[in-house]
């Protein structure tokens, strides 16, 4: 499984932690199309603990984390 762990407003509706099948994503990007996240709307995305792109490949095992832009004043 591919644990998708969900900051802030992507929360809203989705949850905190969700499982994804290696089987139905290959990339990031496909994630984001999945959970219907447009890639520009994601400030940070993490794989496994490293910086990534949303092109970038995803596997059994991984651990993706998807942040957006945080504002405060």
């Amino acid at each position: 499984m591919i644990e998708v762990r969900l900051f802030a407003t992507f929360r809203d509706g989705r949850g905190k932690i969700l499982e994804m099948s290696p089987d139905s994503v290959s990339t990031a990007d496909d994630i984001l199309n999945a959970l219907s996240i447009p890639a520009e709307d994601v400030a940070i995305l993490l794989i496994n603990g490293f910086h990534s792109k949303p092109s970038d490949p995803v596997g059994d095992g991984d651990v993706i984390a998807l942040f957006p832009p945080v504002g405060g004043g």
